[in-house]
């Protein structure tokens, strides 16, 4: 078979991450980092197969996360990086591809562009790699820690993947590095220089980042979830009889309750509708509707359940929420910190990122007169770029 196949190299453990899966299977907006990898490539016209690489121990998960992939079988890896990309090579063998892209699953963000250009630069020079020119200063320091020499930054670049070769040398290559018993290549331009074969380079991707530290992980969060939107939500309910109202999720004890359909918290109310704006999915009447039998008397924690996992259904994260109630009783003060924890529990963030505010209308309008309580709110949401 002619064409051109890929190989993303999957079978690492991840240990300078932490946490408890291998890194290519941790999500970054909803998806995880193989699948992002593996999903780019699959989708790209011009790539006629996919093989992913892959360690024996995570075979459960990466199906998990592959379903409705085209994909060949995966291969187990080896030991090394370089192992695993001959691992990979080998299995594609008997399809006999043109020319073969190695790609790192630590690199999700690779960009369709990206892959063409790293085709179009494979096919006319045979061995192709994508670089970016170094800005910073770049010295050589001794094992004393000495100063030995600084660098011409001008003939440096840094190097990414996809890397492009031919198919039959690059395998070639691999086979007699095993045979030699040569395993200390960093990257398949290395190896495919050590076996004599030319290498260029081609323009590389400011953004195409590899995730090797819990910082950088953190960064690739941001970096996914930048389509950052605002919401603004207002609800007001009236008093009516009883000796409590519900705040923020918070009883509170009172000479008078809120009425509504539901248990009236106005506050969670306010707080569904800005995420609910930020999201531009309506408004909580239209998911909550009061002529709707179900939801009478229902707490409104419920709503607001409801309305984070909206969010994060489109692979979306609260980055803010921020309240205002406006009443003259009761005093809001005394449980402001209970409010802001149970607002933080429901929307699984830290309690930093939820501020609640009270207020007095000055005894001007219902609200000056006592008669029932309004709540203003702001949510700061974060949805991956894609979504716009």
């Amino acid at each position: 078979m002619a064409g051109i196949a890929a190989v993303i190299v999957a079978a690492g453990r991840g240990t300078r991450m932490g946490g408890d899966m291998p890194k290519q299977f941790r999500p970054i907006g909803g998806q995880s980092m193989l699948r992002r990898a593996l999903a780019m490539f699959t989708e790209h016209a011009e790539v006629s197969a996919v093989q992913a690489v892959v360690h024996s121990e995570d075979l459960a998960l990466y199906n998990e996360q592959t379903v409705l992939l085209d994909l060949l079988p995966p291969v187990f890896g080896g030991s090394s990086r370089q192992a695993s990309v001959r691992a990979g090579l080998e299995a594609l063998a008997p399809r006999a591809p043109d020319f073969v892209l190695v790609h790192d699953a630590a690199r999700p963000f690779a960009s369709a562009a990206l892959v063409s250009r790293a085709i179009t630069a494979t096919k006319k020079t045979g061995a192709a790699v994508p670089a970016l020119p170094v800005s910073d200063t770049v010295k050589s320091v001794d094992a004393a820690g000495h100063v030995s020499k600084t660098l011409d930054r001008n003939t440096l670049r840094l190097i990414q993947t996809p890397q492009g070769f031919a198919f039959p040398p690059l395998l070639e290559a691999h086979r007699r590095a095993a045979a030699e018993g040569r395993a200390d290549f960093t990257d398949d331009a290395a190896l495919a220089e050590w076996a004599g074969l030319q290498v260029s380079v081609f323009p590389g991707e400011p953004g195409n980042i590899k995730i090797t530290s819990a910082d950088d992980f953190v960064r690739a969060q941001f970096m996914e979830l930048s389509d950052v939107r605002t919401g603004t939500g207002i609800d007001v309910h009236a008093f009516g009889p009883g000796d409590n109202v519900m705040l923020g999720g918070i009883k509170i004890p009172h000479d008078r309750s809120l009425v509504g359909h539901s248990d009236a918290d106005v506050a969670l109310h306010a707080l569904v509708d800005a995420i609910f704006g930020a999201l531009a999915e309506g408004d909580i009447g239209a998911h909550f509707p009061p002529s709707d039998p179900q939801w009478r008397n229902a707490p409104s924690d419920r709503f607001l359940a409801f309305a984070i996992e909206r969010l994060k259904a489109r692979g979306g994260r609260i980055a803010h929420l921020d309240l205002t109630i406006v009443c003259e009783a009761p005093r809001i003060d005394a449980h402001r910190d209970a409010m802001r924890s149970r607002i933080a529990t429901l929307a699984s963030i830290d309690v930093n990122r939820v501020a609640v505010k009270a207020t007095t209308s000055e005894k001007l309008g219902f609200t000056g007169r006592g008669e029932g309580i309004a709540a203003y709110a702001t949510a700061t949401v974060r949805l991956p770029w894609s979504e716009s």
